[in-house]
């Protein structure tokens, strides 16, 4: 039986704000406390680094599971692979909650850490295929961009939720207490969320138009190699300005604001509004990229960010909580710009048997090079530089490769999805 966009949408949207949320609370904890708990022997901004470094194999594991996720998100569907990447989101980030730290285990401890980091990146990865498919393949095309957008918006959902449950504990605990303890609440808290989106996913119907397509001869990922492989360079570079922005704004502006000596509460809190205001906006650009199409948007985003991010830095390093709220506002509106059409943008790029493949494989990959070193090449530029300056040109140069691979790719408004091939 047929499922109403509507509900799709909300099992989509909860169950990607739930793995968002695993995923972000990791980046957090990687900035305010892991760096102590299993790094303990080196100075704070090198043990950082290393928290980072563990952080940044997330990233990696990612395309893997784009790979494997999407071939079978192709040959047997798309709803299945969402629930085993759920399953595989909650029990990895759990048992975070459950590790004991290096003063139990030395440097097992880490280890530990790392691998269970890399189960995370590894379902995340054929998270996000999955669940913008699964929207847009349900959804009308008049309206792809708005339905579609909706579970991008679980990216800030994810972040606002583990920024808060973080932010709670550190205004309500001691320092001491936090350090102890109270950092793993919400890793344990995931075990909870996800039997919720687990019971919400396994409601919903498969998708329309990927059961009436006829199967591809070949592997899938040899048909994204064949036939779309521009489109996916289109997407890696799409996806640079915005997944670079994002962790800049959003978990390296936790380590920053730290060595400025703001405190903790503050940055936290700013961030919480800031994705407040983000998750509200993200439909928004996508429904504005179903009237004046996806391109126009993007462009306009990654333009944004270019420019905006040399006001970020100095915003924040007044220490003023209205001016740091305002520099992460402001570039959260401009990546959402890039981040709302996104989902339907890169869905309309592939054939339907190709599609989980194609748009995992590309938005994954560029996964590596840009939201994994994001953290790690700003850390090390503001260790060598003790300078923000770096860290926004390196930005400004991203946004340029955006701006050239949307500007030089095609409008994909209107696109059937039900074409089995879209020529390049």
């Amino acid at each position: 039986m047929a499922t109403s966009i509507k509900r799709i949408v909300a099992a989509s949207l909860i169950g990607t704000t739930i793995e968002w949320y695993d995923f972000f609370l990791y980046g957090s904890a990687a900035a305010l406390v892991f760096n102590k708990l299993f790094f303990p022997e080196s100075d704070p901004l090198t043990g950082t680094l290393l928290s980072f470094l563990t952080y940044a194999v997330g990233f990696v594991a990612r395309p893997l599971g784009g790979l494997i996720f999407g071939h079978f998100g192709d040959r047997v569907g798309r709803k299945t692979l969402l629930v085993v990447s759920l399953l595989m989101m909650g029990a990895a980030t759990f048992l975070i909650g459950c590790l004991p730290t290096y003063a139990t285990l030395g440097s097992s401890a880490a280890l530990l850490l790392t691998a269970l980091r890399l189960v995370q990146g590894f379902a995340l990865g054929g998270e996000w295929g999955g669940a913008v498919l699964i929207v847009s393949e349900h959804g009308d095309t008049k309206r792809r961009g708005f339905w579609a957008s909706w579970p991008q918006a679980g990216a800030p959902g994810g972040n606002l939720l583990a920024t808060g449950v973080l932010a709670a504990l550190a205004a309500w605990q001691s320092d001491a207490a936090f350090l102890s303890w109270g950092w793993r609440v919400p890793f344990l808290l995931s075990g909870v969320l996800v039997l919720i989106g687990l019971w919400i996913r396994l409601t919903i119907s498969e998708s329309p138009v990927f059961q009436q397509a006829e199967p591809e001869p070949t592997a899938p990922i040899v048909g994204v190699l064949r036939n779309h492989w521009k489109d996916v360079l289109t997407a890696i570079g799409a996806r640079l300005a915005e997944n670079i922005s994002f962790y800049l704004l959003t978990v390296f502006v936790i380590t920053y604001a730290k060595n400025a000596k703001i405190d903790n509460s503050t940055v936290l809190t700013a961030v919480l509004l800031a994705s407040a205001i983000h998750f509200v906006t993200i439909p928004m650009w996508g429904a504005l990229s179903d009237r004046v199409g996806r391109r126009p948007i993007y462009l306009a985003g990654a333009a944004g960010i270019g420019v905006w991010i040399f006001a970020f830095f100095p915003l924040v390093d007044t220490g003023n909580f209205l001016a740091i709220t305002l520099a992460v506002t402001v570039g959260l509106l401009f990546h959402g710009m890039m981040y709302g059409p996104q989902a339907a943008f890169f869905s309309e790029l592939f054939g339907t048997r190709t599609r989980y493949t194609g748009v995992s494989i590309g938005a994954q990959l560029s996964a590596i090079v840009a939201g994994a070193l994001a953290p790690l090449i700003a850390v090390a530029l503001l260790k060598s530089y003790s300078s923000s300056v770096p860290i926004s040109v390196y930005l400004g140069l991203a946004a340029v490769l955006t701006l050239v691979a949307v500007y030089t790719a095609r409008e994909t408004q209107g696109r059937d999805l039900a074409e089995r091939i879209h020529a390049r």
